[in-house]
């Protein structure tokens, strides 16, 4: 049970992100530090060497400090920034540019989706409609893309290959 609960853990996190994204636009600071305190405690479970935890803490770093360039030249959100400083934080470097490359192509593809759904009127009974709060944030020109989605989406492809997933699995 412990194992199925350990092996779940990203992917589920991953999944809350997209999903939060997608329905808020946002990404919580309280995700990213359960995801950070998760990587901690199963690279304990799964007794990660030292030296590849600080290979992953310093890789995650790394993605920190460049992501945050790219937020403060507003071409990505602060939540994005972390998201995937966390998400590099359970892949570490080896399969840091895997992750990045499928984020690329996922986030290319939503975004284009979002820009063909932006060129479709949104049907009256939809528009307005509170409940459908983050349709409308979708459909409108002036907000961002959820960009989240296609972060969580490049984890939860890239995440079978990390070592935690390997040795729970072993």
């Amino acid at each position: 049970m412990f194992q199925s609960i350990a092996l779940f853990f990203f992917p589920l996190a991953m999944a809350f992100a997209a999903s939060s994204d997608l329905l808020t636009m946002r990404i919580s600071n309280k995700l990213v530090l359960l995801l950070v305190a998760g990587f901690v405690a199963m690279a304990l479970v799964v007794e990660l060497p030292l030296q590849q935890f600080a290979m992953h803490v310093l890789c995650a770093f790394v993605v920190l400090v460049v992501a945050f360039g790219l937020f403060a030249m507003r071409w990505i959100g602060g939540g994005d920034a972390k998201l995937a400083a966390a998400t590099t934080l359970w892949l570490g470097f080896g399969l840091t540019l895997p992750y990045l490359v499928h984020a690329a192509l996922l986030g290319g593809v939503l975004t284009l989706f979002i820009l063909i759904l932006r060129r479709l009127p949104l049907d009256t009974l939809l528009a307005g409609r509170p409940w459908l709060g983050w349709l409308n944030r979708l459909h409108d020109p002036k907000q961002g893309v959820p960009y989240g989605i296609a972060l969580a989406a490049a984890g939860m492809l890239t995440y079978s290959n990390t070592a935690i997933f390997e040795r729970l699995t072993a």
